[in-house]
């Protein structure tokens, strides 16, 4: 059985902000990997909310696996049906509609990233190797 350190890392506040960062879920993934060898209250409750609130399903994974590690009794997370992120169809439409009529897919996935950072890394996150295709398929019906 895997041993884990009860006591909480020192660096815990700098962790907890880094699991809690919106704009880059793989900074999400790697304060969970991080926080999954300390077994504690405080970390069992972050990585619960990482597990039921993550935007991204491989970092609600890596929660989940990390609570099963430690014992705690958690029904695994499944992956959102729909939009992980609520009104993503108006956030592409206002993104769109700010740029030239004959602009690129490229252009339109570069101006989301810089006006909504939060939405492109959820989406790369989720969408993973597939992701510029799935957004050039969004923007293509926009």
């Amino acid at each position: 059985m895997k041993q884990f350190k009860t006591d909480l890392p020192e660096n815990y506040e700098a962790l907890k902000k880094q699991a809690n960062y919106t704009s880059s879920w793989r900074n999400r993934l790697d304060a969970v990997e991080e926080l999954s060898k300390y077994k504690n209250e405080k970390v069992i409750d972050l990585l619960k909310n990482r597990m039921q609130n993550d935007t991204v399903y491989k970092v609600q994974l890596a929660a989940y696996d990390s609570l099963v590690a430690f014992g705690e009794d958690v029904e695994k997370p499944l992956p959102a049906r729909f939009d992980i992120i609520k009104g993503t169809d108006k956030i592409f439409l206002r993104v769109k509609k700010s740029l030239p009529k004959d602009h690129s897919v490229a252009e339109f996935a570069d101006k989301l990233k810089r006006m909504r950072l939060d939405v492109y890394d959820a989406y790369e996150g989720d969408k993973g190797a597939q992701f510029l295709q799935w957004l050039e398929e969004r923007w293509a019906k926009l």
